[in-house]
C-alpha cells in the first residue's frame, strides 16, 4: 500500500505559509512532504534519496535503482532548506557551498530538479 497523496488543494497553502515563516510543525510537515511528492513526480527514478529529516524521504532521478541498505546517493538537509531549494530562494550551488546540504555519492545532485515551478510560484504569494 503506497502513502496517501498530498492534493495541491492542501500542500499549496502548505508552502505558502511555511514559505511566510513562523508556521506551525504540522504545517511544514505537509509543505515538505508535499513537495517532496512534487520532486519525485518530477523527478521519477530510484537513484537518489532525499532526505528531509523528520518530515520526509524519497527516492528520485533516473538511473540504477537501489534496493538494500544504504543508499549509494543521498541527499540530506533541513526543512528551511529543503522548502528554500524547492521554492528557488536558495540554489543548489549555494546551499552546498554554504554547507547547509550533506549530498554523497556521484549522482546526489539536484540541480535541473530544484526549484520545482508550481512551488516557486508560491513563493511570489507569500
Amino acid at each position: 500500500m503506497g502513502r496517501a497523496r498530498i492534493g495541491a488543494e492542501v500542500g499549496e497553502p502548505a508552502v505558502a505559509t511555511a514559505l511566510a515563516g513562523e508556521a506551525p510543525r504540522n504545517t511544514v510537515a505537509t509543505a515538505v512532504r508535499y513537495t517532496l511528492q512534487l520532486l519525485a513526480e518530477r523527478a521519477e527514478g530510484n537513484t537518489v534519496e532525499v532526505r528531509v529529516p523528520p518530515f520526509g524521504a524519497v527516492q528520485c532521478i533516473p538511473g540504477p535503482r537501489h534496493t538494500r541498505g544504504t543508499p549509494p546517493n543521498v541527499i540530506e538537509m533541513d526543512a528551511p532548506t529543503w522548502l528554500a531549494l524547492a521554492s528557488g530562494t536558495l540554489t543548489w550551488s549555494d546551499a552546498l557551498a554554504a554547507h547547509r546540504v550533506a549530498a554523497s555519492g556521484q549522482r546526489a545532485d539536484l540541480t535541473g530538479y530544484v526549484p520545482i515551478p508550481p512551488i516557486a510560484s508560491l513563493r511570489t504569494r507569500a
